[in-house]
């Protein structure tokens, strides 16, 4: 549901420092209605990147949290093309991305929600969510860490494994938020013990969308002991719209993936067993485009019988923990629209949506259920349980910086 923009808003001079704003300042929400934007920063800066330059942020409230009673904001980034991008508090999550598709009309690529209360009460899928503190899967929720041994709360896969940080995530924590001359910073501070984590950890996450239609995700954190941290987002892409929410409506989406001639071989549950394929002969070489439906019903490949699809880990090429590396190009033929995504980061899971559309399920943006198959992710990750099973570990050190990147692009074909 697209978001009217309130014309009543305030001008700030964005020579003049901007003021951080907190997601706890309870006392500006409560003043307004849900549907009120409180604040417009026009961004206007000549020591600015000109990228940036005329961005636009504002924010909203998003509901209140029924658990604890907090309130939840939302904030928006428009570039001086109109394009834009939604932002919540509530697992410094992805609530809608905005670009225009080959004949300039904007459309919405992003599955989610309208307000806080699906995200909280029914977390379906993590969708758009900040993955966190380990993405992916932990086989047996156990770990290793300076010979003390971690037990993980397993909340995947009847029990066997922990997934995704556990029910209790960085993507269903209400994080701080400021706003920056370029973009939104959040913040979480994790407790040491937290969803059964070592260490005290200050988790950053800032989102920046320039005019060049590319969203930044730059990912923090900060620890006072040794522990794990594995970060990514969880956005769901239909790059036809995201009110195509009827199964199988992505398979027309047409996907390469240049730099990934190796994927990580799973279980009968989709644990990693250590072995590092080569994608050549297989139905996950994309590097050379083809369509998804191409692909997906592929029986014969176990891989795509233990995904129920394609949900699988590809290897970077050329992987060295510090240079962006292109690691997907998906587009659609519909519209024209085009996502390329790049990391840092030395994998990422691709994922075809094949268990979107369970009954406990809300309806999204437009009135209705995502169904099975009706959009893709790419995450970019740690290898999943690579704490245990592989040799590039997401460990991060007493004073060590994590500091990682994804950067979405959308352009059109």
């Amino acid at each position: 549901m697209p978001i009217d923009f309130n014309p009543n808003f305030i001008h700030f001079n964005a020579n003049k420092p901007i003021k951080p704003v907190s997601a706890q300042q309870t006392m500006l929400n409560a003043e307004l209605p849900n549907d009120t934007f409180e604040k417009q920063v026009q961004v206007k800066n000549s020591d600015l990147n000109p990228d940036f330059d005329g961005i636009k942020i504002e924010q909203k409230t998003f509901g209140k949290l029924k658990s604890t009673g907090e309130d939840t904001t939302l904030y928006t980034i428009t570039n001086k093309n109109g394009a834009s991008v939604d932002l919540s508090t509530f697992g410094a999550t992805i609530v809608s991305i905005k670009v225009p598709d080959k004949e300039g009309n904007i459309i919405d690529v992003a599955q989610g929600y309208d307000n806080v209360t699906p995200y909280e009460s029914s977390p379906v899928g993590h969708a758009g969510g900040t993955i966190g503190p380990c993405a992916n899967k932990i086989s047996g929720g156990k770990f290793t860490l300076n010979d003390t041994e971690y037990n993980l709360e397993c909340n995947k896969d009847g029990g066997k494994t922990h997934s995704h940080g556990g029910t209790q995530g960085f993507d269903v924590k209400n994080w701080n938020a400021e706003i920056i001359k370029d973009g939104i910073k959040f913040t979480y501070n994790k407790k040491d013990g937290e969803s059964g984590y070592p260490a005290n950890v200050k988790a950053t996450v800032t989102y920046k969308f320039d005019n060049n239609n590319k969203l930044h995700i730059q990912y923090g954190a900060e620890t006072d002991a040794d522990t794990i941290i594995n970060m990514t987002n969880h956005s769901y892409f239909n790059l036809d719209g995201a009110q195509n929410t009827e199964e199988n409506s992505v398979l027309e989406h047409i996907v390469k993936l240049p730099n990934s001639s190796k994927y990580t071989v799973n279980n009968e549950i989709a644990v990693p067993t250590g072995e590092i394929a080569e994608v050549e002969n297989t139905p996950f070489d994309f590097r050379n485009a083809k369509a998804i439906k191409d692909v997906i019903d592929n029986d014969e490949f176990d891989q795509i019988k233990i995904g129920s699809g394609i949900d699988q880990n590809f290897c970077i090429d050329g992987y060295d923990g510090k240079k962006m590396i292109e690691v997907a190009e998906v587009t659609s033929p519909k519209t024209g629209i085009k996502l390329n995504v790049s990391t840092n980061l030395p994998g990422f899971q691709f994922y075809t949506a094949n268990h979107l559309g369970k009954d406990t399920q809300p309806a999204g943006k437009d009135g209705s259920k995502y169904e099975k198959r009706s959009s893709f992710c790419v995450e970019p990750q740690f290898y999943p349980d690579a704490i245990n099973t592989f040799a590039e570990k997401p460990i991060l050190k007493k004073g060590e910086t994590f500091n990682k990147e994804i950067v979405y692009a959308f352009s059109v074909s």
